[in-house]
């Protein structure tokens, strides 16, 4: 085996493996990356079992095909120190030795047979549908920060996939909810799809995340059982999915909030933000205490103090009501347009958030109770 390529593109797919491998994986094979070379492209492959990584560079000058696996967090360290878009020539020496050489630097690092690498292949070629990458990417962050953190509730800890149909229009819309805060955003859909609602798991989200960030286009997905495969032009993601049933979430979205707060956007989280920065652990609620078009804002902290602040808004009512402020700088920060409508019924009530920038997402927040 040997090849050059340029120091670039090999950075930045080794960046991506990087994502998917397992900090402390007891299999050492789950440590390396796959090196394959043949017809004039390099496919490097990285794993943790539960997802696959596949990426391949073209065009790569190969001088004698093969492949091998070497630790990838070794490898992406040394590339990224190389000089930005140098050559770097790789050859296998001898079974256990892959040799990178770039200017005057030499590395050999040890590697282990292509044969021990875990590789499934599954047939995916059913269920298919295409969704623009940037849509896709636009669920994915409107919704990734409500996922649970409590293992326990494992259905919690992904954004929940399915097919919805509102007026004679055909939606793919996605649900994440840690049970004090719920984000739904819906893309429209040209048609209907073959596609069985999923729960998607929180690593592959941020890996897709990172991956869209970069590509522009389409991205295909196909789901099969328990698995779902992501076709971008030069890399594929393959994941498991996570097995259980997500809640009904349409019946925790209030129905009668009549009480409307409207406030530009920038200010309210401007705002929220510093009170907030009283509170050492920001679990501190924000208390909002609302009248007539005025919103106080304040923060009370045994150990460290506390903070006020006063809003002009839009608003009616009076109303006292408070947050834990992570949630509202959550949303806040998600939203697309100028202003932020929050809509409340009572104290002890969860508020709608909608943003009139974008129709096809809204939020619920729970409030803190005392």
């Amino acid at each position: 085996m040997k090849f050059n390529i340029n120091q670039k593109e090999l950075q930045e797919a080794l960046s991506y493996c990087q994502g998917v491998i397992e900090k402390r994986s007891t299999l050492q094979i789950l440590s390396n990356v796959l090196l394959d070379v043949g017809n004039s492209k390099l496919t490097i492959t990285a794993t943790d079992l539960d997802l696959i990584f596949i990426h391949q560079i073209k065009d790569v000058e190969i001088l004698e095909e093969g492949k091998t696996t070497t630790t990838s967090s070794t490898m992406f360290d040394i590339v990224r120190k190389f000089s930005s878009d140098k050559k770097i020539n790789l050859s296998l020496n001898s079974e256990n030795k892959l040799k990178l050489e770039s200017d005057k630097s030499v590395f050999n690092l040890n590697c282990i047979s292509s044969s021990e690498f875990p590789l499934t292949d599954t047939n995916f070629n059913q269920n298919e549908f295409v969704i623009n990458s940037k849509q896709f990417l636009k669920l994915l962050n409107k919704c990734k920060f409500s996922i649970s953190n409590d293992e326990t509730r494992h259905y919690l800890s992904g954004i929940y996939f399915h097919q919805t149909e509102v007026d004679d229009k055909i939606y793919l819309t996605a649900v994440a909810t840690d049970s004090h805060r719920m984000s739904i955003s819906k893309v429209r859909l040209v048609e209907k799809i073959n596609f069985d609602p999923i729960i998607l798991p929180k690593k592959t989200i941020f890996q897709l995340c990172s991956l869209l960030d970069n590509h522009d286009g389409n991205i295909k997905i196909s789901n099969l059982k328990s698995k779902i495969k992501f076709e971008l032009s030069n890399s594929i993601l393959i994941s498991k999915l996570i097995d259980g049933k997500f809640p009904n979430y349409v019946q925790v979205i209030p129905k009668n909030n009549q009480k409307k707060l409207e406030t530009e956007l920038k200010l309210f989280l401007a705002s929220v933000d510093r009170v907030a920065s009283v509170s050492l652990d920001k679990k501190d609620g924000v208390k909002f205490k609302l009248s007539q078009d005025t919103l106080s804002l304040s923060v009370n902290n045994a150990n460290s103090g506390d903070g006020n602040e006063t809003l002009n808004v839009k608003f009616n009512h009076d109303l006292e009501i408070s947050f834990n402020s992570r949630y509202l700088i959550d949303v806040a920060s998600q939203l697309d347009g100028d202003n932020i409508e929050i809509f409340f019924n009572d104290t002890g009530s969860p508020a709608l958030i909608k943003d009139p920038g974008d129709f096809d997402s809204i939020y619920v927040v729970m409030p803190m109770k005392g």
